[in-house]
């Protein structure tokens, strides 16, 4: 494990989250993540998805630290600040990757918030190994099988022109800083989410993420999915908060409604008026409840 230099961000990004991070190595390549927080607070595992970093949950990490909780906030092998790796990972990859994260940090007890990509990746962890999960945060995401896909990230799904499209023009992060949101971004905290996907080769893994959307019925992911969406089942009964930007493009309503059917007793809290980066949309609303319902143990 070291800690990792933060001169390779502009100040402007740093001023929104200057971050003490530190690196292992997973099974998929070097991960780099946040560790926040009193060592001896209990975890919080946060997870980004796809085109985000963990400079998605920069309020939350230091709203939550300050409360005495610990904060584990990883970068996904290939994303943010993570290596970049040549070959293509899988969910069942990115799964494999943070349980081994757990247990480098010999981490037996948490709690966990996932968003996006992070919801499948962090909840097909939790299916595993419920007994160490309690809390959850449930934020914009899916982690079962849909056959709902908007256009515009269909089309970033074409063989060759996808690829193409979200590598050599950034068809995918760029517009998700817009996209994503119902109020502008500052022109700050749309560099955090763009800096660290500047070139083409660091794009890369958005490209694998979208690709990796099991649409077709021959698709390898298929399978790992119904397989962490059979699994919620373990997670029932335990304390759940789902904090939902209703004006998602993405992950809309029936996404919201099958996390209901699935969790029925899970805590709702709902943003007529927020994206997909509710946590940008709705700020205060959203963190202040977040940090309560996490609370300091």
């Amino acid at each position: 494990m070291h800690r990792m230099s933060q001169d390779q961000l502009p100040e402007e990004v740093l001023n929104l989250y200057r971050t003490d991070y530190q690196s292992f190595k997973a099974p998929s390549g070097r991960m780099n993540y946040l560790d926040h927080g009193p060592k001896d607070g209990r975890p919080v595992l946060l997870l980004h998805g796809n085109p985000s970093w963990s400079f998605l949950w920069r309020d939350l990490i230091l709203k939550l630290g300050r409360q005495g909780r610990r904060v584990i906030a990883p970068d996904h092998v290939g994303m943010g600040r993570s290596e970049r790796v040549p070959q293509f990972l899988r969910l069942a990859d990115r799964m494999a990757d943070i349980e081994a994260l757990l247990d480098h940090l010999q981490i037996t007890s948490f709690d966990l918030g996932v968003h996006d990509w992070g919801g499948a990746i962090g909840l097909g962890v939790a299916g595993r190994r419920p007994h160490q999960v309690g809390k959850i945060l449930i934020t914009n995401t899916g982690a079962f099988l849909s056959e709902e896909i908007p256009g515009r990230i269909a089309l970033c799904r074409v063989p060759y022109l996808g690829r193409f499209l979200v590598e050599q023009f950034n068809a995918f992060a760029w517009p998700a800083t817009w996209m994503a949101v119902e109020q502008p971004l500052s022109p700050a905290v749309k560099r955090g989410f763009l800096e660290v996907y500047a070139t083409r080769r660091e794009r890369k893994a958005i490209a694998d993420f979208v690709a990796d959307i099991p649409m077709e019925l021959d698709h390898p992911t298929r399978p790992v999915l119904q397989a962490v969406d059979d699994r919620l089942a373990t997670l029932r009964g335990k304390p759940i908060l789902i904090c939902w930007g209703l004006k998602d493009f993405c992950f809309n309503q029936s996404f919201l409604d099958a996390f209901a059917v699935r969790f029925p007793e899970a805590q709702q809290l709902l943003f007529p008026k927020a994206g997909h980066y509710v946590l940008e949309d709705a700020q205060e609303a959203a963190l202040e409840p977040i940090a309560e319902f996490f609370g300091p143990r």
